[in-house]
């Protein structure tokens, strides 16, 4: 959603949905969403934390998953998430 969420135009929506159609959705939890809140209570005023972020964080805290992101920034304050670049830039 979030790869939809930037696209600027029906181009690059159709770009971000073919790229993302091969990989499995993974949809949060009742316990990812009270961690999400709790954590979007905690952090959004001082470190920025977006509500899709504290999520998309708790799903990934929940499957004790790496999430692959350059968004660094936001993410760093979430408790117990591992975060790696997908890639060098």
């Amino acid at each position: 959603m979030e790869l939809v969420q930037d696209a600027r135009n029906a181009k690059e929506v159709r770009r971000a949905l073919k790229l993302a159609a091969p990989l499995p959705i993974v949809w949060p939890t009742e316990v990812d969403c009270n961690r999400a809140l709790s954590d979007f209570a905690a952090y959004h005023r001082a470190h920025g934390l977006g509500l899709l972020d504290a999520l998309i964080a708790a799903c990934a805290v929940g499957l004790s998953a790496t999430l692959f992101t350059f968004n660094d920034k936001h993410y760093r304050v979430v408790p117990g998430l591992v975060t790696t670049q997908p890639y060098t830039r």
